[in-house]
């Protein structure tokens, strides 16, 4: 299956834009947070925030981001078990769910 998206947040930028680069000459979708997005942004790299695609702020001084439904939801879905969920919230974003 090919990579449709990726969750891109690091603290340590070394290396970073090259490799989002790559990710998107791939035609991957990248959805960051925070600082990863400022940075991707900052050198023309095309970045979706976690906040614009949770419809949700950051929270907590921006310690917690990413802990959303709409992020985890594809993570801990169980293969199998929880297709129709997944293919509901998530299909735009995830492509296909096999199960």
């Amino acid at each position: 299956m090919a990579i449709r998206t990726a969750l891109v947040s690091v603290s340590d930028k070394a290396g970073l834009v090259p490799f989002a680069r790559a990710l998107t000459a791939r035609g991957v979708h990248i959805l960051s947070s925070g600082g990863t997005a400022k940075a991707l942004a900052n050198e023309g790299v095309a970045v979706e925030t976690v906040e614009a695609y949770t419809a949700s702020p950051e929270v907590m001084d921006g310690r917690v981001k990413t802990l959303h439904p709409r992020v985890h939801g594809a993570l801990l879905a169980r293969a199998g078990t929880d297709v129709a969920a997944v293919e509901l919230a998530l299909k735009p974003w995830f492509g296909e769910v096999h199960g």
